[in-house]
């Protein structure tokens, strides 16, 4: 089989997101080809280079989004025709507040634009002049002015239409690239020449994936560790654009998203909070496949064996990357209240502060609020010694590996109030340690009552729940055992491969691409496809007589009473499907349902990083 992996700031590049994630699953499915399809983000990820492929990687093709290719296009009136009549129709999508034909109306309109714009662009070359031109300008004007627009969109103004026309030309950039052929002279290849694109992410690397389906109706898997559409939302809400800007940018990628989950034909997201913005913006249960993250197990498997051992049973340890969504300032003040119950006890915050001024400013602000706290009992928080409280990186003396930070301690603990998959619960729990958790994301999801769980923003919680496990060692150990079983069952590297191995055989068995075949000369081969191809469903007979065969659609609507499918999916537990969570959307930690089974597979975040 042929794979597009479609990715954007990430694989094959050295930095960037769901690196781990990808390389582990190419090198994993070695029987498989894969060509692959990078978007990068900054000219200082492409100057990083890449990582070392393996040998089933064919082919490597990539783009960058941080500039706009100008290819000096200039379109005559015929094309500024057709470029202003698909450009109005989609900005008039974008802007579309309630509207009167319905939901499905508009992401009809918003389909049917994106892909014209996509077919002007294969045809007379690419769109970055024309969608930064006056012209885009004032379609996306008369568009907000528009009775019916969203109340936003009345209140933009010129610098507002300016902004929002250039973030669309920017989110536009992979319809004018030249990915969407079938095998190329050179043998360079493109998209039409793969049978199934695998898009690491929704968002712009998913935007090939829905070309590639529209021109050669090659099938599109989604894989969503991380919500492009609530990272946007996120990420926005601290940028300086004005409100109706960034209402009109949030639309634009709605609407994205709600065409990426149509045309998908299986969606695979990381954990039901994932799963619940999917379907929200609309993507349907029946194509909903939960695919939890899979780690490297290997290297904390001598801690975890190890038990208690390692540790010093009245420790606290913090691991992650310190900024304020992780709330250490919560951990210290619930520290103090552990301290006056339990004068023996530590805190060790094991990590380094993210990337920018604002994470460091908060680091410092954190070992200030550490001094003032404990100002009796050390001058000095920085060091380990007879302090109560310790900040530490991983590769200092006291911490030189990941797993030294979990070995070092009796109890791991998360205080954060955003959190997306938790990365560092999942390495405790490969170590075997109880923990102490806010409920936040996907933390009750993946602890599946293997440890103790607050409300966010509560020190006094945070606290008595520490408190009690300090006080109480079986139930530590008890507690350690289950979680690293659990973890055992759902999280690991070959959860995920075997995973998407029966996932990539299933959607293909199902949406095979109709391709002509020819000869060595070019010409069409005669009798190369059975008749049987021609035949709608399956092939094999039917169960009962007058049966009909069922489509893709309804037979992903069936499969929650199929009683015949793949042992993988099953939900028996026997690969990981089972006891694990979430499946059904409810986060109850039971058993996997068809329609939307948790199967372990890979994590989109680099490991280490919480």
């Amino acid at each position: 089989m042929r794979i597009g992996l479609l990715t954007e700031g990430g694989y094959p590049y050295v930095t960037g997101e769901a690196r781990l994630w990808c390389d582990r699953l190419v090198r994993g499915l070695e029987q498989h080809e894969f060509d692959l399809f990078a978007l990068a983000r900054s000219a200082h990820q492409e100057q990083a280079g890449w990582i070392e492929l393996p040998p089933q990687v064919q082919r490597v093709r990539t783009a960058p989004l941080w500039y706009a290719d100008d290819d000096g296009v200039s379109y005559g009136r015929r094309q500024r025709r057709r470029f202003t009549e698909h450009f109005e129709e989609l900005a008039a999508a974008v802007c579309a507040g309630e509207p009167a034909g319905g939901a499905e109306d508009v992401a009809d309109r918003f389909g049917s634009a994106l892909y014209g714009l996509a077919e002007l662009a294969r045809d007379e070359g690419g769109l970055a002049v024309a969608l930064r031109s006056e012209t885009a300008v004032r379609a996306l004007e008369r568009a907000c002015r528009a009775p019916g627009a969203l109340r936003a969109a009345h209140q933009a103004r010129v610098p507002d239409l300016l902004a929002v026309a250039g973030m669309l030309e920017q989110a536009l950039r992979p319809l004018s690239l030249d990915w969407y052929e079938e095998d190329g002279e050179d043998g360079s290849g493109g998209l039409g020449a793969v049978d199934l694109c695998h898009a690491a992410s929704g968002g712009s690397a998913a935007l090939p994936g829905l070309l590639a389906r529209h021109f050669f109706g090659v099938p599109l898997l989604v894989t969503e560790y991380g919500v492009q559409l609530r990272a946007h939302y996120l990420g926005t809400a601290s940028e300086p654009a004005s409100g109706p800007a960034r209402a009109l940018a949030a639309a634009f990628h709605g609407r994205l998203a709600t065409e990426v989950y149509r045309q998908a034909a299986l969606i695979t997201p990381g954990n039901t909070h994932a799963r619940r913005w999917q379907e929200k913006c609309g993507a349907e249960r029946a194509k909903l496949r939960t695919v939890y993250p899979g780690m490297a197990a290997g290297r904390f498997a001598e801690v975890g064996e190890a038990g208690e051992h390692l540790a010093d049973p009245d420790t606290l340890v913090w691991v992650g990357r310190i900024e304020p969504a992780k709330d250490l300032i919560a951990l210290l003040h619930a520290f103090a209240e552990v301290r006056k119950e339990e004068p023996k006890a530590r805190l060790r915050i094991v990590g380094a502060p993210a990337q920018g001024p604002e994470a460091a400013a908060y680091l410092a602000h954190c070992r200030a609020l550490a001094a003032q706290l404990f100002p009796d009992e050390a001058e000095d928080v920085h060091a380990v010694g007879d302090n109560p409280v310790s900040f530490e990186e991983i590769g200092s003396p006291e911490v030189p590996e990941l797993a030294d930070a979990y070995a070092s301690g009796g109890v791991v603990v998360l205080s954060s109030v955003v959190e997306g998959f938790p990365i560092s619960l999942v390495e405790a729990m490969f170590c075997g340690r109880a923990t102490v958790s806010t409920d936040v994301g996907a933390v009750v999801e993946v602890i599946g009552g293997t440890g103790l769980v607050v409300p966010p923003r509560n020190p006094r919680a945070l606290a008595d729940a520490c408190v009690a496990l300090l006080r109480d060692p079986e139930r530590r150990d008890r507690l350690g055992a289950a979680a690293r079983a659990r973890a055992l069952e759902l999280f690991t590297v070959e959860q995920n491969i075997a995973a998407f191995h029966g996932i990539y055989l299933e959607i293909v068995s199902h949406c095979p691409v109709r391709r002509e075949a020819l000869d060595e000369d070019g010409e069409p081969l005669l009798f190369a496809n059975p008749a049987e191809s021609h035949v709608p469903g399956r092939w094999t007979a039917a169960k009962s007589a007058g049966s009909a065969a069922p489509r893709f659609g309804q037979w992903l609507a069936g499969r929650k009473g199929a009683k015949d499918g793949p042992s993988w999916a099953s939900g028996d537990g026997r690969h990981g499907a089972g006891g694990g969570g979430a499946g059904d959307g409810s986060g109850d930690g039971s058993g996997a349902g068809p329609a939307g089974e948790p199967v372990a597979v890979g994590s989109g975040a680099s490991e280490g990083e919480a």
